[in-house]
């Protein structure tokens, strides 16, 4: 029974991954769980120089699932090499950088900085509200603009790249489409919806920033719809992100055409929940007499 896939050019023993920002680079988890049984870990994002972040509140729980704020809060980049670097390079599992930056200036110089540093690949996070492109909206809303920084950050390494796209446009396959031209190795979908929360005792917002992303379950049937339409449209690897609770939520977004998923929300709750997605899973191939896992990539069975 084979479960490996290969994202660019990272082999991952399995498809199931962490998702940035709910598992730090892993050190506070490893006393929990063996991390090297994970796919590959996907470190929360960092940008050039350190952030303070938003406003709390940042995290409230809503119906099925979680509103969370941040903005990106982190120590920068120098702050990462010199202290986070050395616990990645300890693991035996791949290492995936997020980045960020305000402009394509800083996120070409994260991607060289880091090129060197013995990671495996960097998700490029153009998905985040902190981020605007030159029309106001977020690179991941535009797909000229999505189109270029990639194509920069493309000529700026030899680093397997990722896209993260966010939910929050109209036609998400279009800048699916130009992440892919811009010679990205992989997309990831999708990042958090933005919502709200709102105390009606006080009238005000139950957020520090007013908005948020919204993760968790309560995305999951949007966020495969949109893994479906861009498994139709593109030929490079997607990573299916969005509510994945357990093993039968990671294998419908394998099925709808996912290469391989991200585990967040489901992070917070049960620190094990990577491991046990990935037990069940081998299990299911197993009871299943399935003996690839990338036999079940987009085996979606539809009249449509």
């Amino acid at each position: 029974m084979n479960t490996a896939v290969k994202i660019g050019k990272i082999w991952l023993k399995n498809p199931v991954m962490v998702a940035s920002g709910t598992f730090g680079v892993g050190e506070k988890y490893s006393d929990f769980i063996d991390i090297n049984k994970i796919g590959a870990i996907v470190t929360k994002t960092i940008t050039l120089i350190a952030r303070v972040g938003n406003a709390p509140p940042r995290l409230v729980e809503t119906p099925a699932g979680l509103l969370n704020s941040i903005g990106l809060e982190n120590k920068g980049l120098k702050d990462f090499v010199n202290n986070k670097i050395p616990f990645l390079k300890k693991l035996k599992i791949p290492a995936i950088v997020s980045i960020g930056g305000k402009n394509r200036g800083e996120f070409v110089e994260l991607s060289k900085r880091l090129s060197d540093c013995g990671i495996d690949g960097i998700e490029i996070n153009i998905s985040c509200p902190n981020v605007k492109a030159k029309t106001k909206k977020l690179i991941s809303q535009d797909k000229k603009e999505t189109f270029e920084l990639v194509k920069s950050i493309r000529k700026s390494t030899k680093l397997t790249l990722i896209t993260k796209l966010s939910p929050n446009v109209t036609d998400i396959t279009e800048i699916a489409k130009a992440a892919q031209d811009a010679e990205s190795d992989a997309i990831s979908l999708v990042n958090t919806f933005l919502g709200m929360a709102v105390d009606v005792e006080t009238q005000k917002p139950k957020l520090g920033a007013v908005t948020g992303g919204l993760s968790g379950p309560a995305i999951k049937p949007v966020a495969l719809r949109m893994v479906w339409e861009v498994f139709n449209k593109v030929k490079i690897p997607i990573i299916g992100i969005g509510g994945i609770m357990d093993y039968k939520d990671a294998l419908e977004f394998i099925v709808c055409g996912a290469t391989a998923v991200q585990v967040g929300t489901a992070n917070f709750i049960n620190p094990n929940a990577t491991i046990e997605i990935i037990g069940k899973m081998k299990g299911f191939l197993r009871n299943n007499k399935i003996k690839d896992i990338k036999a079940l990539v987009g085996s979606l069975k539809h009249n449509g």
